[in-house]
């Protein structure tokens, strides 16, 4: 079988990266077809050694398409998405437009990769927060059961697209000086700034993306009942998405017995060496693949409370390489086959 991967959203910074991981993991594929809005349509990326150009998405542009990673937002993935299906494409959705659907497996490999086995039409990719998070979360899990989880995510800028990016460069280029300008749109700026505002607000308070890392946590750790409660900030970096962290437990905790289990864990890259400044940064985490995580200790006042921080690339873990990772177990791939 001729094995064709598309990529929908190709041009867009996590399209871009997808295209790279692609590349880095030797990804077996017979044909890529990079897909795109009409106005990229005229432009051409390198892969293996190649220009390969870019096609405007059309109704045909799926036909003979093994798989498509789409790396585009929900309102596309919604309209593109059935088509794709109609011409027989498994997808691998980037969006939010699937990932709370019952019927629709919402996926990281290293937690619930076994839902792959069953052979779905469609993938939901998590969130760019809640994937790190359960990545450090499941290995957690013997150490007893898990009661509440209270987090503060402190979100890179490359998490609402180029052009936010751009915002954000532009920012901190005139906020040397003098005030930072506000954004296109009269918002408050990125540089120099901590908004403590990602996605729209809802009647209660809550943001978008507050709301995303509940629901995709407790369904990729497949635990209903467990209380999450998230403050989402956006910060002034450029790539890498961080959180502190506090997990509260049916019993008392050892910061060395998790240090341990996230030692014993795929994914993941334990950085905790505090007295000599080696802890997870963004700037660390960019370009790599694990999730860093560090900073374990006891909450003073509860030990049944584990407090830690972690680091990750949001740009690949957080997107599009969990996505590549659907997709290599979708194939058969395994490390020592790649």
């Amino acid at each position: 079988m001729s094995r064709t991967v598309a990529i929908l959203g190709a041009t867009g910074l996590v399209g871009r990266t997808t295209l790279a991981i692609l590349e880095q993991r030797a990804f077996p594929l017979d044909e890529l077809r990079l897909l795109a809005s009409d106005r990229s349509a005229s432009r051409t990326l390198r892969f293996r050694g190649r220009d390969v150009p870019v096609q405007a998405v059309s109704e045909r542009a799926f036909d003979g398409v093994w798989l498509t990673l789409f790396a585009t937002a929900a309102d596309l993935s919604r309209e593109w998405m059935p088509v794709a299906r109609n011409a027989g494409s498994i997808v691998v959705d980037y969006s939010s437009a699937l990932r709370m659907h019952p019927d629709v497996p919402l996926v990281v490999p290293e937690v619930n990769g076994a839902l792959l086995d069953a052979r779905p039409g469609v993938v939901a990719n998590g969130n760019c927060v809640a994937i790190p998070l359960v990545v450090t979360l499941a290995p957690l899990a013997r150490l007893g059961r898990m009661v509440k989880v209270v987090l503060a995510s402190y979100q890179s800028v490359s998490g609402a697209g180029q052009e936010s990016l751009d915002e954000l460069e532009r920012g901190v280029r005139s906020g040397l000086d003098g005030a930072p300008p506000p954004r296109a749109d009269g918002r408050a700026p990125f540089a120099f700034n901590v908004l403590p505002h990602i996605d729209h607000f809802d009647a209660d308070g809550w943001t978008g993306e507050e709301r995303k890392i509940v629901g995709e946590t407790r369904r990729m750790l497949d635990r209903p009942d467990l209380a999450v409660t998230p403050t989402a900030v956006r910060v002034p970096v450029r790539v890498g998405h961080s959180a502190a962290v506090t997990v509260t437990f049916d019993r008392a905790v050892d910061p060395a017995a998790a240090r341990a289990a996230w030692q014993a864990a795929p994914g993941l890259r334990v950085v905790d060496e505090p007295k000599a400044e080696r802890y997870p940064t963004p700037l660390e985490a960019a370009g790599e693949d694990d999730v860093l995580v560090g900073r374990a200790r006891r909450d003073p006042f509860d030990e049944c409370s584990l407090v830690y921080f972690f680091s990750s690339d949001n740009l690949r873990k957080g997107a599009a390489l969990n996505a590549v990772q659907i997709a290599e177990r979708l194939a058969g791939v395994t490390a020592g086959t790649r």
